[in-house]
């Protein structure tokens, strides 16, 4: 089904050949080579710096935000001097606008939006309008072009649009005029043969390629590069639904070659004269290859508790008891819940009876997958039971597309709930199952927690990914786990499936302000509202406290902090900064908060008895004190800044992990000011919370060019210090120039 060779190989006539083989084959060396790949021309027409490759300085053709950090980011920018939007910034209210935490908090972050939208020269989108990502697909997104979302799942690669997903800072920086500044990545070649079998769908594709590549780390902030036969199988909307999903393979971005399909469907987009053919040119070198068999891929199911723990159905319900006992363990474990009754008892003759379907978001709610799933359910009904299914179309032109043909109303009499357009079921705040509930979705996540539940009140429920056709399979039989190739007769996926868009709705309500800045008009702030608590610059030397140690295999900002109704009070940093690791490490908070107001009596009273006490004999002068995080690696998931922001506004001033989990995590660390170090031997070292890390001349080291310090780690129980080496491998000077400041807001205000 799939294969994957983890070196170099070039692309010729259909064919691949190993990057030894290619000077006997005529092919110029690896840098001139990989100029033939279509991420090569996207990268290089968006690079600034005037025909360098290995360090890029890009600026995108639009960024995009939904209403979780659009607040955070247009703060941090209008601190750093922001007069109007440079490039069209695109403002959706797709995430909290169902979540009724706080009162009026939610609405009055959109009224602040629309209120910068007039100001600076925006496109606000309202509330129930369109999911981030279906919105930029149908407006913005085409061939040659980048675009830049606050979103990690800002895949428009379909499209032949390469874009990336990064935290608050990242779009801040464009909105300054500044530059997003990476290494040149590495390319991977995804070469796609075969077709969808019936009832296969997009994301039993994605959960596949999930699989195959996330542990080993196969790309891992690299592009992955869509082309080959099997391409031409697949519709638009199918291509956009394993393209969103590639976030869960940690790459950089994605980016497919383009054809006809995609001409016909941006001319039904009313954007037909924005495509062009693109494809990797003969000879083009990548640094892997991954090869799908599209003909062999069966319908999935993704485990608790990541996209990548994923099965065949047919290999899952050969074992059910086996694997749903994995699930119970990993539940103890990840969520710390003992004695929660067993996933076994949902076994029932044989079957595993499941509790709520959901297809939402940018993954599930599209026009291809909700028409599917109102073809298998036509004329049925998913029973009267325990189990329940709702829909959420990604967009109003979905929306209306799906009323003309009649799909809503075969969903609706089947008994399934048909939902705005929203993406808050993907991130706990909307559906949230009952305790002790399995819900399956075609949404992008199942981690811990993501789907509303809070363990640290004795609750817990779970999500498995599946695909809207298996879903409603599941649902035609009344919750009884089924994948869409059992059904005795499947609708057809055709390659050629468009849909007529009518974008009426968005032009009775969407804001159009791009490139129309009124400057006289004053932001509207809510009470909630609130602006970033100022940072200090980095001291000489640092004490820092351990206020957590996580020896989890991977930690997802989601653990950092958490999503559903907590991010709510996204546009108040300290209120959020209250929600920091509390479903990981409920006691994180205080901790650093003790820390926090030891350090603030330092630089207010230095001599203070409590000062010297917590200094153990270093100079109160330039020893600056803090907190950290350890993790063996953190930052799976969520581009949201404040998985790091919250950290600082509580007085974190580095992050330990043995390495990061993504490139925009370690991004968000090093904007807010804090140090992205590295140790070996993490679990050897065996941190807990209260050892403490002295790093001395950690100022010197950043306004230099040093990677290493030797830092002492004096343990909690008194035992003898430890020496340890720590590391900031890959600095660049700016990054440097952050962190000396306190953070991005400081180093951009001087």
């Amino acid at each position: 089904m799939i294969s994957i060779t983890s070196s170099g190989v070039y692309y010729r006539d259909g064919a691949f050949i190993p990057a030894q083989d290619g000077p006997a084959a005529g092919l110029p060396a690896p840098a001139e080579a990989k100029k033939g790949t279509m991420a090569y021309g996207i990268l290089t027409a968006h690079n600034t710096t005037g025909g360098t490759e290995e360090n890029l300085k890009l600026k995108f053709d639009a960024i995009a935000s939904h209403d979780i950090t659009y607040v955070g980011i247009i703060q941090t920018a209008r601190a750093s001097g922001l007069t109007e939007f440079p490039l069209p910034y695109v403002l959706t209210n797709c995430h909290n606008s169902l979540c009724a935490v706080g009162g009026t908090i939610n609405e009055d972050d959109h009224v602040f939006g629309l209120s910068a939208c007039r100001k600076y020269g925006g496109e606000f989108v309202p509330a129930h309008q369109a999911v981030i990502h279906s919105y930029m697909r149908e407006r913005y997104a085409a061939p040659g072009r980048m675009i830049l979302g606050s979103d990690s799942h800002t895949r428009y690669g379909a499209y032949g649009c390469m874009a990336i997903g990064e935290g608050g800072p990242e779009l801040a920086r464009q909105l300054l005029s500044k530059t997003y500044d990476i290494a040149y990545p590495k390319v991977i070649a995804v070469y796609l043969t075969g077709a969808p079998r019936p009832g296969v769908g997009p994301q039993d594709v994605a959960l596949a390629l999930v699989k195959a590549t996330f542990q080993s780390g196969a790309v891992k902030n690299a592009v992955m590069e869509f082309f080959g036969p099997g391409v031409a199988a697949l519709s638009v909307d199918y291509r956009s639904g394993i393209d969103v999903m590639t976030t869960e393979t940690t790459c950089l971005s994605s980016v497919w070659c383009t054809d006809q399909n995609l001409k016909i469907h941006m001319d039904h987009l009313g954007r037909g004269d924005a495509f062009q053919l693109q494809a990797p040119a003969s000879g083009a070198y990548y640094d892997g290859l991954i090869e799908v068999n599209l003909s062999k891929v069966e319908p999935m199911i993704a485990l608790p508790f990541h996209p990548s723990n994923a099965y065949t159905i047919r290999e899952f319900k050969a074992n059910l008891s086996d694997l749903l006992h994995q699930v119970d363990l990993d539940a103890a474990r990840q969520l710390g819940i003992k004695n929660a009754p067993s996933l076994r008892n949902k076994i029932v003759n044989d079957q595993f009876v499941v509790d709520q379907g959901v297809i939402a978001g940018c993954s599930g709610g599209t026009y291809q997958n909700l028409a599917r799933a109102a073809e298998i359910l036509d004329g049925h009904s998913i029973g009267f039971d325990a189990f329940w299914l709702s829909c959420y179309p990604g967009s109003m032109p979905i929306n209306l597309e799906l009323n003309r043909k009649g799909y809503t109303a075969s969903l609706m009499a089947a008994g399934a709930s048909v939902r705005s357009c929203f993406c808050g079921p993907c991130f706990g705040a909307g559906d949230v199952p009952a305790n002790g509930a399995f819900s399956i979705r075609h949404s992008t996540r199942n981690f811990p927690n993501r789907e509303g539940s809070k363990p640290g009140d004795g609750q817990i429920s779970y999500v498995a990914l599946m695909d809207a056709r298996s879903i409603a399979a599941t649902a035609l039989i009344g919750g009884a786990l089924t994948g869409a190739d059992e059904l005795p007769e499947l609708p057809e996926d055709r390659p050629d499936e468009t849909w007529l868009y009518d974008d009426a709705s968005y032009r009775a309500r969407v804001y159009y302000g791009v490139g129309r800045p009124q400057p006289e008009a004053e932001l509207i702030y809510g009470p909630n509202i609130a602006d970033w608590p100022a940072q200090i610059p980095l001291p000489e030397d640092l004490l820092l406290t351990v206020c957590s140690a996580i020896y989890d295999p991977v930690t997802t900002t989601d653990e950092l902090i958490p999503s559903g109704e907590t991010s709510s009070y996204r546009s108040n940093p300290l209120r959020l900064a209250e929600f920091a690791l509390s479903r990981k490490d409920p006691q994180y908070v205080p901790r650093a908060k003790e820390i926090q107001a030891v350090e603030q009596l330092r630089r207010e009273n230095p001599a203070d008895p409590k000062v010297a006490e917590a200094l153990s004999g270093c100079d109160a002068a330039k020893t600056g004190l803090g907190s950290l995080v350890m993790a063996l690696k953190p930052g799976d998931g969520s581009a949201r800044e404040q998985a790091a922001s919250c950290q600082r506004v509580l007085g974190g001033c580095a992050n330990i992990a043995a390495e990061y989990a993504t490139k925009r995590y370690r991004s968000n660390v090093v904007n807010w000011g804090m140090l992205p170090l590295i140790a070996a031997d993490l679990e050897k070292l065996n941190l807990q919370p209260g050892d403490r890390v002295y790093l001395p001349g950690v100022r010197a080291l950043l306004e230099g060019d040093g990677e290493t310090l030797q830092a002492q780690v004096l343990r909690s129980d008194g035992s003898a210090p430890v020496s340890v080496s720590l590391s900031l491998p890959g600095m660049t000077r700016e990054e440097r120039d952050i962190i000396l400041a306190g953070c991005l807001i400081n180093y951009y205000a001087s």
